[in-house]
């Protein structure tokens, strides 16, 4: 089998293509990116491309199915910016996998594209998508996924795979993920337990995460094995201010949702940090997902917990850790992250 691996050098990229390396029925592995790395991975090879730009049509032709994971998190204060490439690029992958004529399509959908769900039981997949409109996040899911129902009506030959995982960690992610989320005033150093004295307990504060691993993992089945349609991804136990604060050694203390907002907001708008608050809205309103489709028809059982992924994480943090790809790597945001400060924080792409 032929894979077309497109965003393949981001968290869930490289995860899914080492997954797809060491399947013995995976012969060849295009890795597609905006910028090439320098890790290497057996079967594996790499183009450069832009989803918004590029003819992706050439990269498709003869692939097996292609997996499109890219999707760009920043800027939040321009999203038209973030809607080019996510929205419109994802339109332009699909056009492509459709002219190329590859029969199988795996796409990176998020708890993040589902409605507003219950904390306190699970959701399945056939729980409304239509995201948290004023979340630049949640609208462009949402969005995507009525592109794909189209899709699917116009190609009903092809073999389609949403994929719906929670929040996704590990140790090779943290500088990346500390840079596009908390930003470049946030010493990795303190997040270690006995620094860090309390845990805001905020009315909502639940959800599901897993380790990149697993979710490689799972893509590499989507794209091998002979299943369709949407499948949620977690692994257990729900994360709620308690499990944060048990590996942090901290305490929880109660925090009214609008205070906890309006801290983030004014800090947003200064540009102190990238993560907007309607990032938060979004957080605090995304349902708990029932996996059971993952685990009895995609036949996908995590090997990591959500508590060890975010353990992981931490440890990351702590070390500034990253991997040789230009998403991932520690360097990216400069040295003593001058370049995180001079295009402002989730200000330019």
């Amino acid at each position: 089998m032929r894979i077309v691996v497109i965003g393949g050098t981001g968290n869930v990229g490289t995860a899914a293509i080492r997954a797809l390396s060491a399947d013995p029925e995976v012969t060849s592995i295009l890795g597609v990116a905006r910028r090439g790395p320098e890790w290497e991975i057996a079967k594996t090879e790499w183009a450069a491309a832009d989803v918004a730009r590029s003819d992706l049509v050439p990269l498709m032709r003869g692939a097996d199915a292609v997996v499109h994971l890219a999707w760009l998190f920043q800027p939040t204060h321009d999203p038209s910016v973030t809607w080019r490439v996510n929205a419109q690029g994802s339109s332009r992958v699909f056009k492509a996998v459709a002219e190329a004529g590859v029969p199988a399509l795996v796409y990176a959908s998020s708890v993040g594209a589902y409605s507003p769900g219950p904390k306190d039981r699970a959701v399945d997949e056939s729980w409304p998508t239509h995201g948290w409109p004023t979340a630049a996040y949640g609208r462009e899911k949402a969005y995507v996924e009525r592109l794909l129902d189209t899709f699917e009506a116009e190609h009903p030959d092809r073999r389609v795979v949403r994929m719906r995982p929670g929040f996704i960690f590990r140790k090779e992610t943290a500088s990346q993920q500390r840079r596009l989320f908390a930003g470049p005033l946030v010493p990795g150093r303190i997040v270690r337990p006995g620094l860090i004295p309390v845990v805001p307990d905020v009315p909502g504060l639940r959800f599901q995460a897993l380790h990149a691993a697993d979710a490689g993992e799972a893509y590499r089945l989507a794209a091998t094995r002979d299943v369709r349609g949407p499948f949620n991804l977690a692994a257990d136990p729900v994360v709620d201010p308690a499990v944060l604060a048990d590996l942090l050694g901290a305490r929880t203390v109660r925090v009214p949702v609008g205070g906890l907002r309006a801290a983030l907001g004014l800090a947003w708008l200064l540009r102190l940090v990238p993560a907007s608050p309607q990032l938060l809205d979004l957080a605090l309103r995304v349902p708990i997902m029932d996996t059971s489709r993952a685990r009895n028809e995609l036949g996908w059982t995590p090997e990591h917990t959500a508590r060890d992924a975010l353990a992981e994480f931490l440890e990351g943090l702590r070390e500034g850790s990253g991997m040789a790809t230009p998403p991932l790597s520690p360097d990216t945001g400069g040295p003593m992250r001058a370049r995180e400060f001079t295009t402002g924080v989730g200000g330019k792409p």
